[in-house]
């Protein structure tokens, strides 16, 4: 079941579940939300620092908590990322995302909470956060908006690289690539059968992102999905001597035997343009050689 759409009015809390994050960040997230016409309330360590986080595990625990069973509360919306995610899952009673879903909002190490919220069967929204705000587009932030407040979400863009071209329905889910490979063989694995899988990363070699596709292939993930939507991957190292394959010939070389539609360059992940996905909730993917489409029910 789909969380309520948001209306003028309602609340959105702002958590810190991860690393410690600037007040200047929060602030100018919360006038842009207020602008739109809906209220904030910030978590009491939303604010705080412990060492590289915002405040103690049990603290970020408690924020998190708060925000789940606070009635006022419409939505949750995770300051940044950085690590800490992952200590907060089993000290979090996710019942109420069942019994009264509200959206939790994030992306990058929030991946965590996306999968495990998927593994329940509660949609969530990968989306920007108040760290990148001021330097996000007017697309990335007005689809945010538009995902929690019911519009309809219709993605078109080119691909610099070739795609495998097909035509594809499906659930979203994703995340992360680092971040969600790390929780594969564990209790908060989502199923990914029959599933549209999204991916982004930052900073990682080439040859990590190979090993990661090696896990989840032999994990079976790749011949459960339907499709493959690959974001931004900002930021990509290289060894010395170099890997010798590139990021798009990594990613198709895991496909040689199970052709799916994979698209290149979507507008989401570690960039000024992160533009929302709804993790949950079902889409149709059109993909062709250079260009892609993807329309949510």
């Amino acid at each position: 079941m789909l969380p309520h759409n948001l209306k003028k009015g309602d609340t959105v809390a702002i958590v810190a579940p991860a690393k410690g994050i600037e007040k200047h960040f929060v602030d100018y997230a919360k006038q842009c939300i207020e602008e739109r016409g809906f209220k904030v309330l910030t978590s009491e360590n939303c604010l705080g620092q412990h060492h590289y986080f915002s405040g103690t595990v049990k603290e970020r625990a408690d924020d998190l908590q708060w925000a789940i069973n606070n009635d006022e509360v419409t939505a949750i919306l995770c300051a940044r990322g950085g690590y800490g995610c992952v200590q907060l899952l089993d000290r979090i009673n996710w019942a109420g995302f069942i019994d009264e879903p509200k959206w939790l909002l994030g992306f990058s190490d929030v991946t965590v909470f996306h999968q495990h919220l998927a593994k329940i069967g509660a949609p969530s929204i990968h989306s920007t956060m108040p760290l990148n705000f001021e330097s996000n587009t007017k697309e990335a932030l007005d689809s945010l908006f538009k995902s929690l407040d019911g519009s309809k979400l219709h993605y078109s863009w080119t691909s610099e690289t070739s795609n495998i071209p097909g035509s594809v329905g499906g659930e979203v889910i994703g995340g992360n690539l680092t971040v969600l490979t790390g929780l594969i063989g564990t209790k908060h694995q989502p199923d990914f059968q029959n599933k549209l899988l999204f991916i982004e990363d930052v900073g990682e070699h080439l040859y990590a992102i190979d090993r990661q596709f090696h896990q989840l292939s032999k994990a079976g993930i790749l011949d459960q999905i339907r499709g493959l939507i690959v974001g931004d991957f900002s930021g990509i190292k290289d060894t010395n001597p170099p890997f010798g394959s590139s990021l798009t010939e990594i990613i198709k070389s895991h496909f040689a035997y199970n052709s799916i539609p994979i698209c290149f360059d979507f507008p989401a992940g570690h960039t000024e343009d992160n533009r929302a996905l709804i993790f949950g909730k079902h889409a149709n993917l059109k993909v062709e050689n250079n260009t892609a489409e993807l329309i949510y029910d």
